[in-house]
């Protein structure tokens, strides 16, 4: 059986996040979405709120699990038997990365390989922190965030609606 590891700060989880995810989904036997952290960002959602809007906007995904996930990535996906690493490339800067980080993931572990999934073109600006800025500016999410948690990600971003949920 072939597992392959997500991992990502999902903070929100975006359509871009969730494309990747299916089609993932489909070539992998199973799918782990790893929720790590991430010491350089600074975090809108706990990883609680990450982790049940993952499972809300994947639960027609038999085959893929939410967890929380700690330590170097690649140990991580070995210590819960992923094979494969996945990651998603929006543009040039997302592949230099990832190719720096792949490479630097296979230095440390052999056994563990890096796939990446070319974001769809209608995704490749989107990221969470797009997303937010535009949350917070009262702009909307609809095309950026999945319609089955996009409420929570305004109420918990969007200073208006923030406003009119606590009063």
């Amino acid at each position: 059986m072939k597992r392959a590891c997500y991992p990502g700060s999902f903070d929100p989880p975006t359509y871009g996040h969730l494309d990747i995810i299916t089609r993932a989904s489909s070539v992998f036997d199973e799918l782990i979405i790893a929720i790590m952290k991430n010491p350089n960002k600074r975090n809108a959602f706990t990883e609680e709120e990450r982790v049940r809007m993952l499972q809300e906007i994947t639960r027609d995904l038999p085959n893929v699990k939410v967890v929380v996930g700690h330590g170097l990535t690649v140990e991580f996906a070995k210590s819960i038997g992923a094979q494969v690493l996945i990651r998603g490339i929006r543009a040039v800067m997302d592949y230099e990365y990832e190719l720096q980080q792949a490479t630097a993931n296979m230095f440390l572990d052999e056994t563990i390989e890096t796939v990446f999934f070319v974001a769809r073109p209608r995704y490749s600006f989107l990221s969470s922190s797009v997303s937010k800025e535009i949350a917070l500016n009262n702009g909307d999410l609809s095309k950026f965030i999945p319609e089955a948690i996009i409420e929570e990600v305004e109420e918990e971003l969007n200073p208006l609606k923030k406003k009119k949920s606590g009063e």
